[in-house]
């Protein structure tokens, strides 16, 4: 169960894309049975629409003294999931409409996601937000919304009796054993 935990933990996930498949799939090596499935974006299931596939290929912030920080590929916390795209230079206080952190946890990075509304950011920890001086930084988010499909895994157990246990876990958030990886 370490093996595994340590082997899904850096693989960068959301509600779509190439890291829940690759979650799943890894999953799937244990437990041959399990069945993958895709939904199609904009899919109606109950009151909810299947939102379309997120990826990211790059996501950081160069400080004005050159430093790259809250970046992607260093932590995917870095970067608000389903970050829309977007490049640019700001001001340290424009940036900061932008950024997010925990000042009660001053050095825990954030999760936050905007599935719903369309809008970038980056999570740091609360002492890095304090830390940044005034300047200019350069913004890079590169990150693609498509049509695509909401991957999931279902594996049903017959059992002797005729009633039904449903158990239910999700993947969609990356980098947290609490949430994420103690489930699956």
């Amino acid at each position: 169960m370490h093996r595994l935990a340590n082997e899904l933990w850096p693989i960068p996930r959301s509600l779509t894309g190439e890291g829940v498949r690759h979650t799943l799939s890894a999953i799937q090596k244990i437990i041959p049975s399990l069945r993958i499935k895709e939904v199609p974006s904009g899919t109606a299931v109950f009151d909810w629409t299947i939102p379309k596939e997120w990826r990211v290929n790059e996501a950081y912030v160069l400080t004005p003294e050159g430093t790259r920080i809250c970046n992607f590929t260093e932590n995917n916390l870095h970067l608000v999931g389903y970050s829309i795209p977007f490049t640019g230079t700001l001001s340290l206080s424009e940036l900061k409409q932008h950024l997010y952190s925990i000042e009660e946890q001053p050095d825990a990075i954030p999760y936050v996601t905007s599935y719903y509304k369309e809008r970038w950011g980056f999570c740091l920890s609360h002492n890095q937000l304090q830390s940044l001086s005034d300047g200019l930084y350069e913004i890079v988010v590169d990150t693609e919304l498509f049509d695509g499909s909401l991957t999931y895994g279902e594996l049903v157990v017959e059992g002797k009796s005729t009633e039904e246990v449903f158990l239910s876990t999700y993947i969609c958030h990356p980098s947290m054993a609490n949430n994420e990886l103690s489930g699956p």
